[in-house]
């Protein structure tokens, strides 16, 4: 069993910066796969991105590429999501997830954290 718990959220405006963090304890982390997804109100929960267990891969939703950093620290059970140039769009509840296999599909990640909001004013 493994939990997760998301912070770094928070309130910007438009083009600033904000850096979540995602830290894991339980299980063994460094065997997951770790995603953060987001959810905004009226929407369906929607991938971001995702590094696998070594960080060998990463992926990003398109719209998200080149603002958007992902990485990891498996010594210190750590993932975190740089996201710099955030617009008004990028507003959402931030939720990071760990699963065995590399997906962008939320029903194939086993463990959640709470979420963070992310709120970017224009």
């Amino acid at each position: 069993q493994v939990q997760l718990v998301e912070s770094g959220g928070g309130l910007v405006q438009a083009g600033g910066s904000l850096r979540l963090s995602c830290a894991a304890s339980g299980g063994t982390f460094s065997s997951y796969t770790v995603g953060w997804f987001r959810q905004a109100p009226g929407k369906e929960r929607e991938f971001v991105s995702a590094i696998t267990r070594g960080g060998g891969n990463i992926y990003y939703l398109a719209s998200v590429k080149g603002r958007f950093t992902i990485s990891r620290d498996n010594a210190k059970n750590m993932v975190y999501l740089q996201m710099n140039s955030l617009k008004p769009e990028d507003t959402a509840v931030y939720y990071c997830a760990a699963g065995l296999n590399s997906s962008t599909a939320p029903r194939t990640y086993d463990y959640w954290g709470q979420g963070t909001q992310v709120t970017v004013s224009s």
